[in-house]
């Protein structure tokens, strides 16, 4: 009778751990490209706006970037998207992060700026942030230049 029980425990403990595995979409890791910059005053400042787009975008579900106010906050927004998206330079430095895209067609606008004067990463990244079920995919370096 033991035996039978300490079978039927680990069953179900593989049923549930492979249910728990399968809840994670499977999805390509993201391809981000530069799509070039923009100069701006903001403040009295001038700016350099490096803008980028995710060529694979519509490969992603629009519910991976659903409101969801059951999820910790960003900030004061307690309607925050499911996934957050950040932007790192090549050493993993975070240049800008994105908490509110509310559909795939949103990754077409990631961007970071910079104080004019400075000299930008030579290659950036994005990770894209699934709160719901801890996944993190992980783009390639893409230039910041054409």
């Amino acid at each position: 009778m033991k035996k039978r029980t300490l079978l039927v425990s680990i069953t179900l403990l593989l049923i549930f751990a492979v249910q728990s595995s399968a809840s994670a979409p499977v999805l390509p890791n993201p391809v981000l490209y530069f799509l070039g910059q923009e100069f701006l005053t903001i403040n009295g400042k001038q700016v350099t706006r490096y803008n980028f787009d995710v060529a694979n975008k519509s490969d992603y579900p629009d519910d991976l970037f659903a409101a969801s106010p059951n999820l910790p906050p960003c900030g004061t927004n307690t309607k925050a998207s499911r996934t957050w998206v950040d932007l790192y330079d090549q050493s993993g430095k975070r240049l800008q992060g994105f908490c509110a895209l509310g559909k795939a067609g949103d990754l077409n606008g990631i961007w970071f700026a910079l104080e004019t004067s400075v000299v930008p990463p030579s290659w950036v990244y994005i990770e894209m942030n699934d709160r719901k079920t801890n996944t993190k995919y992980k783009s390639n370096l893409s230039d910041t230049t054409l």
